[in-house]
């Protein structure tokens, strides 16, 4: 009997916190930045370059986060009928959390026992595990970690469906994920739809992340005998499957370095991927054909990628992802036309297919192995029958809802509505006038009455805008957080001088921190590093206190030689806020630039644990080897001999004693001082 309820999960949890309210006016995109696409076709190539964004505004960095975990309470959707039992997230962008395969209780998926973001995604705050659904640009989406519009409906069959949507604010596209699971199916189906509302074209992107566990006896199989590879040197390459240089990349624990393999799927092909396990078992995915790309992505057996794993999950945890997306590749935007919607299904179950064939040499009868086993236990008409059964009811009001979203797409009503346009056509995804709150309050206000009340200009503003829609609207408004706004705007599509001039009329009408960080930020952006300094230093004077600003505009202090300046900021701050990562980072790296090697030892000894480290950061490891350096040419004591006291003893592959807690390296290359 298909069932869907609600319930409570357990976890230790490090919330996710208070956004930076600093806006992301050139930071905060994609780590997918390709600098060589030699090898890559025309179509790959275009994409490739089409639809890139500056920055992920108008959403605000999630960065307010810890290491420190305590038991917390989520709320979770569980589906479940005879076969399956699926649990998703609610207050985490719908994550399908776990599935388990009750008949022989296997869970299908990494299931991470921990809640601990990670500065991944977007917005910085991500989760490893499960299946993440991923729209709006190129990366984690930026409602990775937040709660979707969630609600209960019935299929005309009665089968209960969990349906979760948002409003992307990036794109302004609306993004809807059906779950259910039939009384008699052996595979969990998804139905995903996004729908363009706009008469232009716009840039989209999907892919689903899946997370497996990670095991020497674990295989990934899919339909392609190539693979378009992408690390992070930042190459497009295609390679020959399964063993382009020797190493089976299909078995990923034989691989040192992280890596993307992005499988060249041929046309007509079925679309699917698989970890199969030594039994021939595990999870696969399928979908119809609109969901094209099929990617193995590994974080390598070096000891960064595994640090990267406990990092994300805790000790002795090992994962890969098998994802799937609207591209070839997760390096492309595809254009969706004025008024499209798109429309797939996806399946997740527990394949079983034949051991010594998917484990075998040959690689086509490994693979065709795996499909033959998926096309007994789901024929891909099926599959297509479900998808095109789901356009009937897919646009149904939904019976009962369970959980509410932003309220960005109710604003988005209420703009449509006051200029004259139809409202957003997803009557199945509605965005109701009671999720307006406070984030959305001052924009209501603007298009209610045509002002905006500035309000507390010692705070900063709440939200912010990307939408081009909203300039003729703060252009009349017209105060010192009108022009703050219209700079903002500005910034995002790239006219920096109409940007500098509205920051600059907005403190002619009220100096604030805020016009005078954003300044400084331009300048920063255009290599001022001069001006930058200077309006940093005058945004100090007006909220000196505020961390996130301290650390921006230290960081750059740092870039314009001014390490002595830094740390008398840094020595105003309160102790809790020299206590975080960042700020001890930067303490240790201003202490060494200015000639204090002592200082900068002290602290990496005691220990820098930083709880927004990027993927690919290179500051722990850089800042080691460049205090070594230094204190080898004074013939200070290093003041580093020991590991240090937040972190592991060095690792025999850390590279000249490199502690373990300080080494995220992902590349081979990056082994050494």
């Amino acid at each position: 009997m298909s069932e869907l309820r609600l319930a409570t999960l357990t976890l230790p949890t490090a919330p996710v916190g208070p956004v930076n309210p600093l806006p992301p006016l050139f930071t905060g995109a994609d780590l997918h930045q390709v600098e060589d696409t030699g090898e890559a076709d025309e179509e790959m190539r275009h994409n490739i370059g089409y639809g890139r964004v500056p920055s992920v505004l108008p959403y605000l960095v999630q960065d307010g986060y810890t290491r420190e975990r305590a038991p917390a309470e989520h709320p979770v959707a569980v589906l479940e009928n005879d076969t399956l039992r699926a649990v998703f997230l609610l207050g985490a962008g719908g994550r399908l959390q776990s599935l388990v395969h009750k008949p022989t209780g296997r869970e299908l998926l990494f299931r991470n026992p921990v809640f601990q973001p990670a500065n991944l995604a977007l917005r910085g705050a991500w989760l490893a595990g499960g299946v993440e659904w991923n729209t709006g640009t190129i990366g984690h989406a930026p409602t990775t970690c937040e709660p979707l519009h969630t609600a209960r409906l019935t299929r005309p069959d009665g089968t209960p469906v969990l349906r979760m949507w948002e409003y992307e604010r990036i794109r302004g596209t609306v993004f809807q994920i059906d779950a259910c699971l039939p009384d008699d199916s052996p595979v969990l189906l998804v139905h995903v739809r996004i729908t363009n509302p706009h008469p232009h074209t716009v840039p989209v992107y999907w892919w689903s992340n899946i997370a497996v566990p990670e095991a020497p006896d674990v295989r990934v199989l899919a339909p392609a005998d190539a693979a378009w590879q992408f690390s992070y040197d930042r190459k497009v390459r295609r390679v020959d499957l399964p063993a382009p240089h020797g190493t089976d990349l299909s078995r990923t624990t034989r691989s040192r370095d992280a890596a993307d393999y992005f499988f060249d799927l041929p046309p007509g092909r079925r679309r699917w991927i698989a970890a199969l396990d030594a039994d021939g078992r595990g999870l696969v995915q399928t979908s119809t054909e609109r969901l094209r790309g099929r990617k193995l992505f590994l974080w390598g057996q070096g000891p960064g990628g595994r640090h990267w794993q406990e990092w994300l999950a805790g000790p002795g945890t090992g994962y890969l992802e098998i994802q799937a997306g609207l591209a070839r590749t997760q390096l492309e935007h595809l254009p969706m036309p004025a008024g499209a919607r798109w429309s797939w299904t996806e399946a997740y179950g527990l394949l079983e297919a034949d051991p010594a064939a998917v484990h075998g040499e040959d690689w086509t009868a490994a693979r065709d192995a795996a499909e033959h086993a998926l096309d007994t236990l789901l024929p891909p008409h099926r599959l297509d029958a479900e998808l095109e059964a789901a356009a009937h009811w897919a646009d149904r009001a939904p019976d009962r809802i369970l959980q509410a979203g932003s309220g960005w797409g109710a604003l988005e009503e209420r703009r449509r509505a006051h200029t004259g346009q139809g409202p957003l056509p997803t009557p199945g995804t509605p965005f109701p006038a009671d999720t307006l709150g406070p984030e959305q309050a001052p924009w209501l206000e603007l298009l209610t009455h045509g002002t905006l009340d500035p309000g507390d200009p010692h705070q900063p503003p709440a939200s912010h805008q990307s939408d081009p829609a909203w300039i003729p609207p703060l252009t009349a408004a017209d105060n010192w957080l009108a022009h703050l706004h219209l700079g903002t705007l500005h910034a995002h599509r790239g006219d920096h001088d109409s940007a500098r001039a509205c920051w600059q009329r907005s403190l002619d009408r009220h100096p604030t921190a805020w016009a005078w960080r954003n300044l400084a930020a331009l300048a920063a952006h255009t290599g001022d590093l001069d001006e930058a300094a200077h309006a940093y230093r005058q945004a100090l004077r007006h909220a000196p206190a505020l961390l996130p600003l301290v650390l921006e505009s230290t960081a750059l202090l740092l870039r314009a030689g001014h390490p002595r300046e830094v740390l008398d900021h840094l020595d105003a701050l309160t102790p809790a806020q020299r206590a975080t990562g960042r700020a001890r980072w930067t303490e240790a790296r201003a202490a060494l630039d200015s000639g204090d090697v002592e200082r900068c030892g002290r602290l990496l000894h005691e220990g820098i644990e930083i709880a927004d480290l990027r993927e690919g950061e290179g500051s722990l490891h850089e800042l080691w080897f460049a205090h070594r350096r230094a204190a080898t040419a004074s013939g200070a004591a290093t003041g580093t001999g020991a590991a240090p006291a937040s972190g592991a003893a060095p690792d025999e592959g850390s590279g000249p004693d490199l502690p373990r807690a300080y080494d995220f390296r992902m590349l081979a290359a990056d082994a050494t001082g």
